[in-house]
């Protein structure tokens, strides 16, 4: 079965919340899982980008009036954590010298605020912990695991279990927090461990302003410009933190970074700045931190300037979204060209293999050998071309004995038939599936789809032949050929004297005469068989010629030809069909990123 098809909305019903909603749908449903030119870095975007959808985007659309989600990030080592517990006036965030110390993300509220995050309203695809811990007129609460996330004892049984469990939103209310305001302590951006630098730059991507943390050390370094410039395309408002900046170089250092933020196009930026200096009790004075903490106090204070600065960033992210989903787009549209293009080189090949099948129909090569050993049995050929001289009457005598009375041999000739037209159908199947196949291990893109279907040797179908079915196939073809060939009579001597006849001589006699009429051209034959086969066609078109007039038998004889054909192309398109079924079982759109622009498209209109 197909994947489910991402319906974009019209203009005249649509609304931001609509189309974005729409939008994500196709992204999430669109399939990208070739190794095709652009495909890793498309399938990666994607992820992302469906995260920051739901993360933040959908989120934020539905509920403009929720905290402005501040999310403090940095390199490792920066001092996030620390800046973070000096802000709130407690030890919220684990802070020191191992690396990385923040592993669950924790996010500081206001009391007044918990509806907004206790549910999954904001970062819905991270799991709450079970209660709160509170900050502030000396209320302190322990958090406890949430019991989804607990083992049967109530708690992960080794470090390393504790360590692989899926991040936890950690939430803290305290009201050194400004009601309308959030703030979230990230992992290091630069993380030794893989999945909290992945989890770093979802929460980046979901936040509504950026508070980056960076040292006097470290602010030149390639890893923590390359999210600034992510904070730049969003147009997420962006306050950066100059911390651990030695005493007296504050002038020096902030004058260089303030060129280096012009030079990347970063202009609109709020600049902190933080001296080197003993810790009070494990936390930075507070008169330090005093100037970042009016800022987020003015944020939570002035209601129109916080809805203005959230606004600003969720038109940005939605525009760069809308940027990015342009890209993923054009991989769609190459995966559905070489999905095309395989299923375009295994028509080829079977459309090949139903021509040479036709071909040897055609030029006699059916009627050799056996059956034509058989079919000189059958009517006992040098009998019968005596007779031609002789008149027509006496060869229909003649022939009406040998066709009622000899229903083994009409057998043996039918099963002659069988066995020729089946190894033709066959051995063309064969060569159609191993020229594909190996088309297909040629081809750059091919490779994993090969893979999905389990491996050649794999394959109990065995991609490289036929079918094992095919030859019970085949001779259901033929013997379902046979008696339609009868049904082409009856119906061209449907208004004929001569029916009752023609019908006399018996279901399998007529259909055999025809049978081998179609099958008697020379181009194949040689030497003797020529000869043979000449009486052969003689015979069989003066009796059926007789009983059913020239214009009528040429016409018949078309008809039953082409009725071989059409049965044998659609017994090749259940072979070809197992070519087909490892191409459909990727879900890769035929309209590629068609779907997914209609959506952009729609967006973009509600965004204006």
């Amino acid at each position: 079965m197909g994947p489910v098809r991402c319906t974009p909305v019209n203009d005249d019903s649509a609304d931001l919340l609509t189309a974005t909603r729409r939008l994500r749908q196709c992204v999430s449903e669109l399939a990208l899982p070739l190794d095709a030119t652009g495909a890793a870095a498309a399938r990666v975007d994607a992820a992302a980008l469906v995260r920051q959808l739901d993360d933040h985007i959908l989120p934020r659309i539905e509920h403009l009036d929720a905290p402005a989600l501040v999310v403090v990030g940095g390199s490792t080592g920066s001092g996030k954590s620390l800046v973070v517990n000096s802000l709130v006036g407690a030890d919220v965030s684990r802070s020191g010298v191992l690396r990385p110390t923040t592993r669950s993300p924790v996010l500081i509220h206001h009391p007044d605020d918990t509806q907004w995050f206790s549910h999954t309203i904001i970062l819905p695809g991270l799991a709450r912990t079970a209660g709160h811990e509170q900050f502030g007129d000396d209320v302190h609460r322990e958090l406890r695991p949430s019991s989804d996330r607990r083992e049967s004892g109530g708690q992960a049984s080794t470090e390393a279990e504790r360590r692989s469990a899926a991040p936890e939103l950690r939430l803290v209310a305290s009201t050194a927090v400004p009601e309308g305001v959030a703030l979230l302590d990230a992992p290091d951006i630069d993380s030794i461990d893989a999945a909290n630098r992945e989890l770093a730059a979802q929460l980046l991507a979901a936040a509504d302003v950026w508070v980056f943390v960076t040292t006097a050390a470290r602010y030149a370094d390639a890893v923590p410009w390359d999210f600034l410039h992510q904070s730049r395309d969003r147009g997420t408002p962006l306050v950066l933190l100059l911390n651990r900046v030695p005493p007296g170089a504050m002038s020096t250092i902030e004058g260089h970074l303030r060129a280096l933020l012009e030079e990347h196009r970063l202009l609109d930026v709020t600049l902190f700045g933080i001296d080197e200096q003993p810790l009070a009790d494990t936390r930075l004075p507070s008169a330090t931190v005093a100037p970042l903490q009016a800022w987020l106090d003015r944020l939570g204070s002035d209601r129109d300037a916080r809805s203005a600065m959230v606004r600003r960033s969720l038109h940005g992210s939605l525009v760069e979204m809308l940027d990015r989903s342009a890209a993923i787009a054009d991989a769609a549209d190459h995966q559905a060209t070489v999905t095309a293009g395989l299923r375009q080189i295994a028509d080829r090949h079977y459309q090949q293999a139903q021509s040479d099948v036709r071909d040897a129909v055609n030029d006699g090569q059916v009627l050799r050998g056996e059956v034509l050993s058989r079919w000189e049995e059958f009517v006992g050929t040098g009998e019968l071309l005596r007779q031609l001289r002789t008149g027509i009457g006496r060869l229909r005598d003649r022939v009406t004995g040998a066709l009622t009375g000899r229903a083994r041999t009409t057998e043996q000739l039918s099963g002659a038939v069988e066995g020729v037209v089946e190894g033709l159908v066959r051995n063309h199947a064969d060569a159609a599936a191993a020229a594909t196949l190996a088309e297909w291990r040629a081809h750059p893109a091919a490779s994993m789809l090969l893979d999905r279907a389990g491996g050649i040797e794999a394959l109990h179908i065995g991609l490289g032949r036929s079918s094992p079915k095919l030859a019970e196939r085949t001779a259901h073809l033929v013997r379902d050929w046979q008696g339609s060939l009868l049904e082409l009579i009856r119906s061209q001597g449907a208004h004929r004297r001569s029916t009752a006849r023609f019908l006399s001589f018996g279901v399998n006699g007529v259909s055999m005469v025809l049978m081998v009429l179609v099958f008697s051209h020379t181009g194949g034959l040689t030497g003797g068989e020529v000869a043979i086969a000449g009486g052969t066609s003689a015979v069989g078109h003066a009796l059926l010629e007789s009983l059913l007039g020239d214009d009528n038998l040429r016409r018949l004889a078309a008809q039953a030809r082409t009725d071989l054909d059409h049965r044998i192309g659609a017994l090749y398109a259940l072979e070809q069909q197992r070519f087909t079924v490892v191409i459909d079982e990727l879900g890769v759109h035929a309209e590629g990123g068609a779907p997914l622009r209609a959506a952009i498209g729609a967006t973009r209109r509600e965004l204006k």
